[in-house]
Protein backbone atom coordinates (compact mmCIF):
# COMPACT_ATOMS: atom_id res chain seq x y z
CA UNK A 1 0.00 0.00 0.00
CA UNK A 2 1.09 3.38 -1.20
CA UNK A 3 2.61 5.81 1.94
CA UNK A 4 0.13 8.78 1.92
CA UNK A 5 1.58 12.39 1.11
CA UNK A 6 1.12 14.29 5.34
CA UNK A 7 -0.28 17.43 4.51
CA UNK A 8 -2.16 20.61 6.61
CA UNK A 9 -5.62 21.40 4.97
CA UNK A 10 -7.05 24.62 5.04
CA UNK A 11 -9.87 26.19 4.40
CA UNK A 12 -9.73 29.66 2.66
CA UNK A 13 -13.53 31.30 3.06
CA UNK A 14 -14.30 33.87 0.80
CA UNK A 15 -17.44 36.12 0.87
CA UNK A 16 -18.14 34.51 -3.10
CA UNK A 17 -15.59 31.85 -3.55
CA UNK A 18 -15.32 29.05 -0.53
CA UNK A 19 -11.73 26.97 -0.91
CA UNK A 20 -10.46 24.08 0.29
CA UNK A 21 -6.88 23.46 -0.05
CA UNK A 22 -3.93 21.25 0.83
CA UNK A 23 -0.16 22.33 1.60
CA UNK A 24 3.41 20.24 1.55
CA UNK A 25 5.46 20.59 4.14
CA UNK A 26 7.61 22.67 1.80
CA UNK A 27 4.03 25.02 1.77
CA UNK A 28 3.56 23.62 -1.92
CA UNK A 29 0.13 23.53 -2.72
CA UNK A 30 -1.19 19.61 -3.85
CA UNK A 31 -4.77 20.20 -4.47
CA UNK A 32 -7.29 22.75 -4.23
CA UNK A 33 -11.16 23.37 -4.32
CA UNK A 34 -13.36 26.21 -4.91
CA UNK A 35 -16.93 26.65 -5.07
CA UNK A 36 -19.47 29.16 -4.96
CA UNK A 37 -22.30 28.55 -2.38
CA UNK A 38 -26.11 30.23 -2.84
CA UNK A 39 -27.11 32.72 -0.46
CA UNK A 40 -29.91 33.16 1.48
CA UNK A 41 -32.10 36.16 2.76
CA UNK A 42 -32.10 37.29 5.88
CA UNK A 43 -35.83 38.37 8.12
CA UNK A 44 -35.85 41.45 6.23
CA UNK A 45 -34.78 39.68 2.40
CA UNK A 46 -31.07 41.09 2.72
CA UNK A 47 -28.85 38.55 0.94
CA UNK A 48 -26.60 36.44 3.46
CA UNK A 49 -24.37 33.91 4.05
CA UNK A 50 -26.30 30.38 3.65
CA UNK A 51 -24.68 29.29 6.94
CA UNK A 52 -26.23 25.65 6.83
CA UNK A 53 -25.02 25.04 3.81
CA UNK A 54 -21.17 26.44 4.26
CA UNK A 55 -21.08 24.54 7.49
CA UNK A 56 -22.34 21.30 5.83
CA UNK A 57 -19.74 21.65 2.74
CA UNK A 58 -16.97 22.11 5.68
CA UNK A 59 -17.97 19.42 7.50
CA UNK A 60 -18.48 16.91 4.54
CA UNK A 61 -15.04 17.96 3.07
CA UNK A 62 -13.05 17.94 6.20
CA UNK A 63 -15.19 14.36 6.56
CA UNK A 64 -13.82 13.24 2.75
CA UNK A 65 -10.08 14.33 3.31
CA UNK A 66 -9.70 12.89 6.39
CA UNK A 67 -10.44 10.18 5.13
CA UNK A 68 -8.26 9.75 1.80
CA UNK A 69 -6.10 6.90 0.67
CA UNK A 70 -3.36 9.01 -0.57
CA UNK A 71 -2.93 11.87 1.86
CA UNK A 72 -3.00 12.30 5.43
CA UNK A 73 -4.40 15.34 7.14
CA UNK A 74 -1.54 16.01 9.89
CA UNK A 75 -2.94 19.65 10.85
CA UNK A 76 -5.80 22.14 10.14
CA UNK A 77 -6.66 25.85 9.74
CA UNK A 78 -8.96 28.38 8.68
CA UNK A 79 -9.28 31.73 7.27
CA UNK A 80 -12.22 34.00 6.43
CA UNK A 81 -13.89 37.43 5.15
CA UNK A 82 -14.34 39.11 8.75
CA UNK A 83 -17.34 41.70 10.13
CA UNK A 84 -19.40 38.75 10.19
CA UNK A 85 -20.74 36.72 13.56
CA UNK A 86 -22.42 32.86 13.95
CA UNK A 87 -24.89 33.28 16.14
CA UNK A 88 -25.45 30.50 17.98
CA UNK A 89 -28.04 29.47 20.52
CA UNK A 90 -27.31 27.19 23.93
CA UNK A 91 -26.85 24.06 21.94
CA UNK A 92 -24.30 25.43 19.95
CA UNK A 93 -25.91 25.67 16.82
CA UNK A 94 -26.86 28.76 14.16
CA UNK A 95 -29.69 30.07 15.87
CA UNK A 96 -30.32 33.50 13.69
CA UNK A 97 -28.71 34.32 9.86
CA UNK A 98 -24.85 35.33 9.39
CA UNK A 99 -26.00 38.67 8.92
CA UNK A 100 -24.36 40.55 5.46
CA UNK A 101 -21.90 43.32 6.50
CA UNK A 102 -22.87 45.07 3.51
CA UNK A 103 -26.81 45.91 5.18
CA UNK A 104 -27.51 48.63 6.05
CA UNK A 105 -27.44 49.75 9.33
CA UNK A 106 -30.35 51.62 11.22
CA UNK A 107 -30.57 55.23 11.00
CA UNK A 108 -32.51 55.37 14.30
CA UNK A 109 -29.96 53.80 16.11
CA UNK A 110 -26.78 55.33 14.62
CA UNK A 111 -26.97 58.72 16.80
CA UNK A 112 -27.88 56.92 19.86
CA UNK A 113 -25.18 55.05 20.15
CA UNK A 114 -22.62 57.47 19.48
CA UNK A 115 -23.86 59.73 21.95
CA UNK A 116 -24.17 57.80 24.49
CA UNK A 117 -20.24 56.02 24.45
CA UNK A 118 -18.63 59.36 23.75
CA UNK A 119 -19.53 60.84 20.65
CA UNK A 120 -18.54 59.88 16.73
CA UNK A 121 -14.95 61.13 16.69
CA UNK A 122 -13.85 60.05 20.27
CA UNK A 123 -15.53 56.36 19.92
CA UNK A 124 -14.00 55.93 16.26
CA UNK A 125 -10.44 56.77 18.23
CA UNK A 126 -11.08 54.22 20.78
CA UNK A 127 -11.96 51.79 19.15
CA UNK A 128 -9.59 52.44 15.85
CA UNK A 129 -13.02 51.89 13.70
CA UNK A 130 -14.13 54.38 11.21
CA UNK A 131 -17.79 54.79 10.77
CA UNK A 132 -18.67 51.75 8.67
CA UNK A 133 -22.36 50.68 10.16
CA UNK A 134 -22.75 47.11 9.68
CA UNK A 135 -18.92 46.58 9.29
CA UNK A 136 -18.35 47.43 12.61
CA UNK A 137 -19.33 43.73 13.48
CA UNK A 138 -20.08 44.44 17.08
CA UNK A 139 -22.74 46.85 15.73
CA UNK A 140 -24.71 43.87 14.64
CA UNK A 141 -25.06 42.33 17.96
CA UNK A 142 -25.76 46.60 19.07
CA UNK A 143 -28.98 46.52 16.80
CA UNK A 144 -30.04 42.82 17.76
CA UNK A 145 -30.10 43.78 21.68
CA UNK A 146 -31.84 46.97 20.71
CA UNK A 147 -34.23 46.14 17.86
CA UNK A 148 -34.99 42.36 18.65
CA UNK A 149 -34.16 41.60 22.00
CA UNK A 150 -35.79 37.98 22.09
CA UNK A 151 -33.83 36.78 19.61
CA UNK A 152 -30.44 38.78 21.19
CA UNK A 153 -31.62 36.62 24.22
CA UNK A 154 -31.75 33.23 22.62
CA UNK A 155 -27.74 33.74 21.34
CA UNK A 156 -25.75 32.46 23.94
CA UNK A 157 -22.58 32.62 21.74
CA UNK A 158 -21.41 34.64 19.04
CA UNK A 159 -18.38 33.28 16.61
CA UNK A 160 -16.58 35.45 14.27
CA UNK A 161 -17.25 33.54 11.31
CA UNK A 162 -13.08 32.15 11.06
CA UNK A 163 -13.45 30.96 14.69
CA UNK A 164 -17.07 29.53 13.71
CA UNK A 165 -15.84 27.48 10.98
CA UNK A 166 -12.82 26.22 13.61
CA UNK A 167 -15.52 25.71 15.87
CA UNK A 168 -17.09 23.49 13.40
CA UNK A 169 -14.07 20.79 13.13
CA UNK A 170 -12.28 21.53 16.75
CA UNK A 171 -15.87 21.95 18.52
CA UNK A 172 -13.78 24.48 20.85
CA UNK A 173 -15.33 28.11 20.97
CA UNK A 174 -12.95 30.55 21.04
CA UNK A 175 -12.15 34.58 20.12
CA UNK A 176 -9.56 35.78 18.32
CA UNK A 177 -7.58 38.96 18.15
CA UNK A 178 -7.28 39.30 14.64
CA UNK A 179 -11.22 39.41 14.29
CA UNK A 180 -11.66 40.91 17.30
CA UNK A 181 -8.86 43.97 16.26
CA UNK A 182 -10.44 44.97 12.29
CA UNK A 183 -13.22 47.81 13.16
CA UNK A 184 -15.23 45.76 14.78
CA UNK A 185 -16.12 48.68 17.35
CA UNK A 186 -15.44 46.00 19.97
CA UNK A 187 -12.04 46.62 21.34
CA UNK A 188 -11.09 49.59 23.32
CA UNK A 189 -7.17 50.52 21.63
CA UNK A 190 -6.25 53.01 24.15
CA UNK A 191 -7.05 50.21 27.51
CA UNK A 192 -6.18 47.21 25.59
CA UNK A 193 -9.38 45.49 26.44
CA UNK A 194 -13.20 45.49 25.08
CA UNK A 195 -14.56 48.53 25.24
CA UNK A 196 -16.66 49.63 28.16
CA UNK A 197 -20.27 49.62 25.97
CA UNK A 198 -19.52 45.73 25.08
CA UNK A 199 -20.40 45.16 28.73
CA UNK A 200 -23.12 47.52 29.63
CA UNK A 201 -24.88 45.82 26.47
CA UNK A 202 -24.62 42.96 27.46
CA UNK A 203 -22.45 41.90 24.56
CA UNK A 204 -18.99 40.65 26.34
CA UNK A 205 -21.09 37.58 27.90
CA UNK A 206 -21.75 35.97 24.68
CA UNK A 207 -17.82 36.60 23.29
CA UNK A 208 -15.50 33.50 24.07
CA UNK A 209 -11.88 33.61 25.57
CA UNK A 210 -9.43 34.94 23.31
CA UNK A 211 -6.85 32.61 22.30
CA UNK A 212 -3.40 32.59 20.42
CA UNK A 213 -3.71 32.84 16.91
CA UNK A 214 -0.79 30.89 16.29
CA UNK A 215 -2.21 28.37 18.76
CA UNK A 216 -4.08 25.03 18.15
CA UNK A 217 -6.49 22.30 20.24
CA UNK A 218 -6.32 18.36 19.47
CA UNK A 219 -8.91 17.17 17.95
CA UNK A 220 -10.98 14.93 20.06
CA UNK A 221 -11.36 11.66 17.62
CA UNK A 222 -7.67 12.48 15.37
CA UNK A 223 -5.77 14.07 17.81
CA UNK A 224 -4.59 16.43 15.11
CA UNK A 225 -3.43 19.99 15.76
CA UNK A 226 -6.58 22.49 14.21
CA UNK A 227 -6.07 26.14 14.74
CA UNK A 228 -8.37 29.17 15.65
CA UNK A 229 -9.07 30.39 12.43
CA UNK A 230 -7.97 33.63 11.56
CA UNK A 231 -9.30 36.87 9.59
CA UNK A 232 -8.39 36.63 6.03
CA UNK A 233 -6.03 40.11 5.88
CA UNK A 234 -4.33 39.43 8.79
CA UNK A 235 -3.50 35.86 7.31
CA UNK A 236 -2.45 37.33 4.15
CA UNK A 237 0.24 39.65 6.26
CA UNK A 238 1.55 36.30 7.80
CA UNK A 239 4.01 34.58 5.13
CA UNK A 240 5.42 38.23 4.84
CA UNK A 241 6.21 38.64 8.94
CA UNK A 242 7.75 34.33 9.18
CA UNK A 243 10.22 35.34 5.44
CA UNK A 244 11.28 39.09 6.11
CA UNK A 245 13.83 40.29 8.56
CA UNK A 246 13.28 44.37 8.23
CA UNK A 247 10.63 46.13 8.73
CA UNK A 248 8.28 46.75 5.52
CA UNK A 249 5.14 47.84 4.38
CA UNK A 250 2.88 45.13 2.70
CA UNK A 251 0.49 46.99 0.09
CA UNK A 252 -2.20 44.15 -0.59
CA UNK A 253 -4.23 45.27 -3.69
CA UNK A 254 -7.39 44.17 -5.23
CA UNK A 255 -10.56 46.11 -4.79
CA UNK A 256 -9.24 47.94 -2.12
CA UNK A 257 -5.61 48.58 -1.78
CA UNK A 258 -4.64 47.80 1.77
CA UNK A 259 -1.28 49.06 2.80
CA UNK A 260 -0.15 47.47 5.82
CA UNK A 261 2.42 48.63 8.14
CA UNK A 262 3.35 46.06 10.59
CA UNK A 263 6.12 48.37 12.51
CA UNK A 264 3.75 51.64 13.54
CA UNK A 265 1.37 51.20 16.06
CA UNK A 266 1.67 54.78 16.63
CA UNK A 267 -2.12 55.78 18.16
CA UNK A 268 -4.75 57.08 15.15
CA UNK A 269 -5.43 60.77 14.82
CA UNK A 270 -8.68 62.52 13.79
CA UNK A 271 -6.82 63.08 10.44
CA UNK A 272 -5.66 59.85 9.82
CA UNK A 273 -9.47 58.19 10.28
CA UNK A 274 -10.81 60.73 8.39
CA UNK A 275 -8.23 59.44 5.31
CA UNK A 276 -9.57 56.28 6.30
CA UNK A 277 -7.39 54.69 8.40
CA UNK A 278 -7.30 52.21 11.14
CA UNK A 279 -5.66 49.55 12.98
CA UNK A 280 -5.47 45.87 12.15
CA UNK A 281 -3.88 42.98 14.69
CA UNK A 282 -1.23 40.75 13.27
CA UNK A 283 -1.22 37.52 14.49
CA UNK A 284 0.93 38.43 17.31
CA UNK A 285 -1.88 40.59 18.90
CA UNK A 286 0.59 43.39 17.43
CA UNK A 287 -0.85 47.08 16.43
CA UNK A 288 -0.47 47.07 12.64
CA UNK A 289 -1.50 50.31 11.20
CA UNK A 290 -3.15 50.51 7.99
CA UNK A 291 -4.70 52.61 5.33
CA UNK A 292 -7.65 51.81 2.47
CA UNK A 293 -7.74 53.08 -0.52
CA UNK A 294 -10.63 51.74 -3.19
CA UNK A 295 -8.39 52.14 -6.44
CA UNK A 296 -9.21 48.70 -7.63
CA UNK A 297 -12.55 49.46 -7.80
CA UNK A 298 -12.14 52.26 -9.09
CA UNK A 299 -9.61 51.32 -11.70
CA UNK A 300 -12.21 49.05 -13.34
CA UNK A 301 -14.74 51.52 -13.63
CA UNK A 302 -12.69 53.72 -15.36
CA UNK A 303 -11.11 51.17 -18.08
CA UNK A 304 -14.79 50.34 -18.58
CA UNK A 305 -15.24 54.10 -19.60
CA UNK A 306 -11.98 54.08 -21.59
CA UNK A 307 -13.20 50.93 -23.28
CA UNK A 308 -16.30 52.66 -24.38
CA UNK A 309 -14.82 56.02 -25.13
CA UNK A 310 -12.03 54.67 -27.41
CA UNK A 311 -14.20 51.45 -28.58
CA UNK A 312 -11.45 49.27 -27.65
CA UNK A 313 -11.78 45.33 -27.24
CA UNK A 314 -12.10 44.27 -23.58
CA UNK A 315 -8.72 43.37 -21.99
CA UNK A 316 -6.68 45.82 -23.98
CA UNK A 317 -5.17 47.68 -21.61
CA UNK A 318 -3.18 44.49 -19.97
CA UNK A 319 -0.87 45.14 -22.74
CA UNK A 320 0.18 48.37 -22.51
CA UNK A 321 3.74 48.76 -21.54
CA UNK A 322 4.91 51.91 -18.93
CA UNK A 323 6.07 54.65 -21.54
CA UNK A 324 8.45 57.06 -20.14
CA UNK A 325 7.89 59.74 -22.73
CA UNK A 326 4.20 59.31 -22.18
CA UNK A 327 4.78 59.89 -18.69
CA UNK A 328 6.59 63.34 -18.96
CA UNK A 329 3.92 64.45 -21.48
CA UNK A 330 1.37 64.08 -18.34
CA UNK A 331 0.28 66.15 -15.22
CA UNK A 332 -0.88 64.24 -12.37
CA UNK A 333 -2.54 67.12 -10.34
CA UNK A 334 -0.24 66.72 -7.45
CA UNK A 335 -1.78 66.16 -4.04
CA UNK A 336 -0.63 68.86 -1.52
CA UNK A 337 1.91 66.97 1.28
CA UNK A 338 0.91 69.00 3.82
CA UNK A 339 -2.91 68.81 3.72
CA UNK A 340 -5.36 65.62 4.12
CA UNK A 341 -6.37 63.89 1.24
CA UNK A 342 -10.00 62.49 0.26
CA UNK A 343 -9.47 58.66 -0.16
CA UNK A 344 -12.17 58.55 -2.19
CA UNK A 345 -12.34 62.00 -4.59
CA UNK A 346 -10.65 59.94 -7.52
CA UNK A 347 -9.92 62.59 -10.03
CA UNK A 348 -9.92 60.98 -13.36
CA UNK A 349 -13.69 60.02 -13.19
CA UNK A 350 -13.83 64.35 -14.20
CA UNK A 351 -11.01 64.41 -16.47
CA UNK A 352 -12.64 65.07 -20.09
CA UNK A 353 -11.51 61.98 -22.55
CA UNK A 354 -12.14 64.21 -25.69
CA UNK A 355 -8.35 65.86 -24.27
CA UNK A 356 -6.69 62.17 -24.87
CA UNK A 357 -5.65 61.51 -28.27
CA UNK A 358 -5.40 57.20 -27.77
CA UNK A 359 -6.33 55.11 -25.29
CA UNK A 360 -3.06 54.13 -24.72
CA UNK A 361 -2.22 58.11 -23.78
CA UNK A 362 -5.90 57.90 -21.21
CA UNK A 363 -4.61 55.07 -19.34
CA UNK A 364 -0.74 56.38 -18.57
CA UNK A 365 -3.32 59.37 -16.84
CA UNK A 366 -5.10 57.03 -14.77
CA UNK A 367 -2.42 55.21 -13.50
CA UNK A 368 -0.71 58.51 -12.96
CA UNK A 369 -3.80 59.74 -10.82
CA UNK A 370 -4.39 56.53 -9.07
CA UNK A 371 -0.44 56.14 -8.21
CA UNK A 372 -0.87 59.74 -6.72
CA UNK A 373 -3.71 58.44 -4.49
CA UNK A 374 -2.01 55.44 -3.87
CA UNK A 375 1.54 57.17 -2.35
CA UNK A 376 -0.23 59.33 -0.63
CA UNK A 377 -2.28 56.43 1.23
CA UNK A 378 1.38 54.31 1.67
CA UNK A 379 2.73 57.45 3.38
CA UNK A 380 -0.14 57.79 5.79
CA UNK A 381 1.43 54.55 7.33
CA UNK A 382 5.12 55.09 6.82
CA UNK A 383 5.05 57.96 8.72
CA UNK A 384 8.98 58.17 10.44
CA UNK A 385 8.82 54.39 10.59
CA UNK A 386 12.41 52.71 9.56
CA UNK A 387 10.64 51.03 7.10
CA UNK A 388 12.75 51.12 3.56
CA UNK A 389 10.93 48.27 1.71
CA UNK A 390 7.45 48.09 0.23
CA UNK A 391 5.72 45.14 -1.46
CA UNK A 392 3.04 45.20 -3.49
CA UNK A 393 0.39 42.28 -4.03
CA UNK A 394 -2.23 41.15 -5.54
CA UNK A 395 -3.85 42.86 -8.85
CA UNK A 396 -1.87 45.84 -9.16
CA UNK A 397 1.40 43.77 -8.36
CA UNK A 398 1.17 42.65 -12.57
CA UNK A 399 0.75 45.73 -13.82
CA UNK A 400 4.08 47.22 -15.19
CA UNK A 401 2.48 51.02 -15.45
CA UNK A 402 1.51 50.69 -11.57
CA UNK A 403 4.92 49.41 -10.43
CA UNK A 404 7.05 51.87 -12.23
CA UNK A 405 5.16 54.62 -11.55
CA UNK A 406 5.06 53.27 -7.46
CA UNK A 407 8.85 52.75 -8.05
CA UNK A 408 9.27 56.44 -9.14
CA UNK A 409 7.57 57.88 -6.49
CA UNK A 410 9.75 55.84 -3.56
CA UNK A 411 13.39 56.46 -5.14
CA UNK A 412 15.08 55.57 -1.86
CA UNK A 413 12.72 52.59 -1.07
CA UNK A 414 13.19 48.73 -2.58
CA UNK A 415 9.67 48.79 -4.06
CA UNK A 416 8.89 44.71 -5.18
CA UNK A 417 6.08 43.53 -7.18
CA UNK A 418 5.35 40.21 -4.54
CA UNK A 419 3.34 37.25 -4.82
CA UNK A 420 2.10 34.75 -2.24
CA UNK A 421 0.07 31.91 -4.02
CA UNK A 422 -3.23 31.69 -1.49
CA UNK A 423 -1.92 34.11 0.44
CA UNK A 424 -4.43 33.68 3.37
CA UNK A 425 -4.72 29.70 2.87
CA UNK A 426 -0.87 29.61 3.26
CA UNK A 427 -0.59 32.37 5.84
CA UNK A 428 -3.56 30.25 7.84
CA UNK A 429 -1.10 27.49 7.18
CA UNK A 430 2.37 28.98 8.09
CA UNK A 431 1.31 30.65 11.60
CA UNK A 432 0.78 26.92 12.94
CA UNK A 433 3.85 26.05 11.19
CA UNK A 434 5.57 24.59 14.46
CA UNK A 435 2.05 22.45 15.74
CA UNK A 436 2.89 20.11 12.20
CA UNK A 437 5.98 21.27 10.58
CA UNK A 438 9.74 19.99 12.08
CA UNK A 439 11.20 21.75 8.90
CA UNK A 440 12.25 25.18 8.27
CA UNK A 441 9.83 27.56 6.84
CA UNK A 442 11.27 28.15 2.91
CA UNK A 443 12.24 31.51 2.59
CA UNK A 444 10.65 31.47 -1.05
CA UNK A 445 7.01 31.31 -0.17
CA UNK A 446 7.08 34.88 -0.77
CA UNK A 447 8.04 35.41 -4.80
CA UNK A 448 9.41 39.26 -5.72
CA UNK A 449 10.81 40.99 -8.11
CA UNK A 450 12.60 44.48 -7.44
CA UNK A 451 11.10 47.09 -9.39
CA UNK A 452 14.19 49.88 -9.93
CA UNK A 453 12.99 53.58 -10.20
CA UNK A 454 13.85 55.36 -13.73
Amino acid sequence: MMKKVPVILIFDIGKTNKKLLLFSRQYKMLHEETIQLEESNDEDGFPCENIELLSNWVLNRYQHWNSSDVYQIIAVNFSAYGASFALLNKEGKPCLPLYNYLKPFPEELHQPFYEQYGGEEKFALDTASPLLGNLNSGLQLYRLARQHLSDFKMVKYALHLPQYISYLVSRKMVSDMTSLGCHTALWDFTKNKYHDWVFREGIAEKLQPIQPSDACTLHGESNIPVGMGLHDSSAALIPYLKTINEPFVLVSTGTWCISLNPFNDRPLTVSELKQDCLFYFSYQGRRVKASRLFAGHEHEMQVKRLLEHFQIKEDFHKSIQFDYDIINKLTADMLNDKDDFNPHHFIFSTRNLQEYSTFKVAYHQLMLDLVAMQVRSIQLVIQDTNVKSIYVDGGFSHNNIFMQLLSNSFPSFNVYAAAVPQASAMGAAVVIHEHWNESAIPIDIVQCKQILPL
